[in-house]
């Protein structure tokens, strides 16, 4: 496996990582004025920007556009569980966890194509 796939990976990791911290982190400071949370969500967002960029250039020689959205979408969903759990103190429930294993099951429809 080369560069061109496993950088994407890596960068879309933290891509949503940063992009779920962006939406829900300055949740952890209600009292902070809106236009605070923002301008911080945003300046998190600016970094976001730099690893998925990135990510889906040097992904789209390896992977296909499907194919990179649904590494996109996976990693949004382990980056919630990352700052719901670190930030939050919640961790998923058995439904959520079955839910979460319905998209994965989905994502191996469109990394296989099994039905062609």
């Amino acid at each position: 496996m080369g560069w061109n796939a496993i950088a994407p990976v890596g960068l879309l990791a933290g891509s949503n990582l940063l992009m779920n911290l962006a939406w829900y982190g300055h949740l952890k400071a209600p009292q902070k004025a809106l236009w605070i949370a923002v301008l911080a969500s945003w300046g998190i967002a600016f970094f976001e920007y730099c690893l998925a960029v990135p990510a889906n250039r040097i992904g789209m020689r390896t992977y296909s556009l499907a194919e990179l959205k649904t590494l996109q979408e996976l990693f949004s969903l382990l980056g919630f569980i990352v700052v719901a759990w670190a930030l939050f103190g919640q961790k998923p429930g058995i439904s959520q966890i079955v839910g979460f294993a319905l998209i994965a099951a989905g994502a191996y429809f469109v990394f296989k194509a099994p039905l062609g």
